[in-house]
């Protein structure tokens, strides 16, 4: 008799999170590397966690073991990719990641790319390798082929004032399922390095908001400061992100110094002359 295998069941894709969400869903960066530390923010209570290979050093090895830790808890993980590459995105996703971020995503073709590397032909042009794969779980998951779409969510990063300029033709693209904007890097090409609360920064990502919201798709948006984050929330971020693993350290490692490591005052020294004895 054939060994029997029970099916097993992915979690549901952070486009479905959103489909379903009853407000917001707020989430923070995973960037140490450290599946350890990824585990201490996926048990913290937060709705998602942005797993960084983009500006983290996070290889494939560590975006598994990441996957796999923060798998035990009712979190939702995306992997944001360095790059829109046909081959990483295969990885990635073989690996087991079902929620995807491409970032600098500028144009609707670039768009179609994205979602093209992470379909199967005939939509893409994904290498199937399903049987030596955790992302089907070594077809455990059944159909997964078939159904490899329902199983993943691809979003992409408007970033650049030239993807702000497209964002109604990207977010109508067959397939992105959603919108995040990052305020650094749109900053910075609209000349205001470093100044993610400018005027016209923020003017660029509300124009962004209103054009994928009028496609239908969810926004999002990078945004640490509160008064930022509830800006955009109340102009209609489906999903923000309010923090990171390496800045809550780095501001609490801060803090810890500022109260029990701040120099002693500086003991008068004995040998100077008085003022008065001058």
């Amino acid at each position: 008799m054939p060994l029997r295998v029970n099916p097993y069941r992915l979690p549901p894709t952070f486009r479905d999170r959103l489909a379903v969400a009853r407000r917001p869903l707020a989430g923070a960066w995973v960037c140490t590397g450290s599946p350890l530390v990824a585990e201490i923010v996926a048990g913290s209570g937060l709705d998602w966690i942005l797993v960084d290979g983009e500006h983290s050093p996070l290889g494939l090895e560590t975006t598994t073991a990441i996957l796999q830790v923060v798998a035990a808890y009712p979190v939702t993980a995306v992997v944001r990719v360095a790059a829109g590459d046909v081959v990483l995105i295969k990885q990635v996703l073989d690996l087991g990641a079902q929620n995807l971020l491409v970032p600098m995503v500028e144009t609707a073709e670039q768009a179609e790319a994205a979602v093209a590397a992470a379909s199967y032909p005939p939509r893409g042009v994904r290498g199937v390798g399903s049987a030596l794969a955790r992302g089907s779980r070594w077809n455990r998951v059944e159909n997964y082929l078939a159904d490899a779409a329902r199983h993943v969510s691809v979003f992409v990063q408007i970033e650049s004032a030239a993807g702000v300029a497209d964002a109604a033709r990207i977010a109508a693209v067959d397939g992105v399922d959603g919108v995040f904007v990052g305020p650094s890097d749109l900053a910075a090409s609209l000349g205001h390095l470093g100044e993610q609360d400018h005027p016209d920064v923020v003017a660029h990502v509300l124009a962004t908001f209103d054009a994928v919201t009028a496609a239908g798709k969810p926004v999002g948006v990078n945004a640490f400061a509160p008064e930022q984050a509830r800006r955009y929330l109340e102009a209609g971020a489906a999903f923000v992100l309010v923090g990171a693993d390496v800045t809550l350290l780095a501001r609490g490692s801060e803090a810890l110094a500022a109260v029990w490591a701040t120099p002693a005052p500086q003991a008068p020294d004995p040998h100077e002359t008085r003022p008065e004895y001058r």
